[in-house]
Parts: structure tokens; sequence; C-alpha cells
């Protein structure tokens, strides 16, 4: 078994670019070379959990940590499937990746509408968008998950985040 050290540790994705099995790629990685597919979070559990998840994993049950922790978070999405894709149609949400171009903002400006986003996962900004074709286009922008744009983009915008 596995020693810890102090009294919380974090758990975190233990490679890079790690997917779990049968996992689809959205693409390989994004302008700014991270990797869409994922986003690595934090965790923090008490000692007996932690000892709990170390057992099974040194028993073969799981091949680390992260699997473990994937697949409890992947088990319960499934059993709240129904109540998420119930929320998602009332909120008219866009689920999954939504990539937003230069182009498509420019279209948008052209034709002097304005562009108001909704996503559950990943809501990714061009980097050639600059910070003043986001302002004249993008109305609002909800993201739960994920928001790769350019720092400057992220700025200019702040206000219009939900």
């Amino acid at each position: 078994m596995t020693s810890t050290t102090a009294t919380r540790t974090p758990v975190t994705r233990s490679k890079p670019g790690a997917r779990p099995s049968g996992a689809k790629a959205l693409a390989k990685s994004s302008p700014a070379g991270k990797p869409v597919d994922s986003e690595k979070i934090t965790i923090n559990l008490g000692h007996v959990d932690l000892g709990q998840v170390d057992l099974l994993v040194s028993e073969g049950f799981y091949g680390n940590r992260t699997d473990f922790i994937r697949t409890a978070i992947r088990n319960q999405l499934t059993q709240h499937s129904d109540a998420l894709k119930q929320v998602v149609a009332r909120k008219m949400l866009v689920m999954g990746l939504q990539h937003i171009s230069r182009r498509d903002l420019q279209v948008l400006q052209q034709s002097r509408q304005k562009l108001t986003l909704r996503v559950v996962g990943l809501a990714s900004i061009a980097a050639d968008v600059t910070p003043e074709l986001a302002l004249d286009t993008i109305e609002s922008l909800e993201v739960l998950g994920a928001l790769h744009a350019s720092a400057d983009v992220k700025r200019a915008l702040a206000g219009r985040l939900k």
C-alpha cells in the first residue's frame, strides 16, 4: 500500500494529456499547445478515503488514482444524465466543444448581430480574435467547464462572462 503525507493530499492527473480508454479526442491540442479534451483539477481527500482508493489501485481494480476518480465522476454523470439532458434543453445550452473563429465573429459583425453563447464543456475563441472584435460581437458568454481564449480577449469579455 502506498503511504501518504500530511493531512490532505491533492490528487491530479498523473500523465499530461492522458485519456481514459475509449475516450475520443476533440483535437490533439489548442493553438497554445494545451490538450483541449481535458482540464486538470485538484481535489482534496481525507486519509481514509485516499487509503481506500490506494487499496483498490494496489489490488488492480483501477490503474491509478486518476482512473478511479474519472470512473467515479462518469458514474455520477451517468446516474444524473436525464436531469442533465433536461437542464441543457431547458436552458438552451451547447453541450461539448464550441469553437468561435475570427470569421464567425466577422460575419456577425457585418450583419450587426451579437452572439449569446451558453456552453457546457469547452468554449474556444480563436487566437486571432482581437479584444475589439470580441467586444463588438459577443453579448454574453456563459461557460460551465473551460474557456480557451487569449488573455486579452478574456480580460475584454470579463464583464460579459457569467
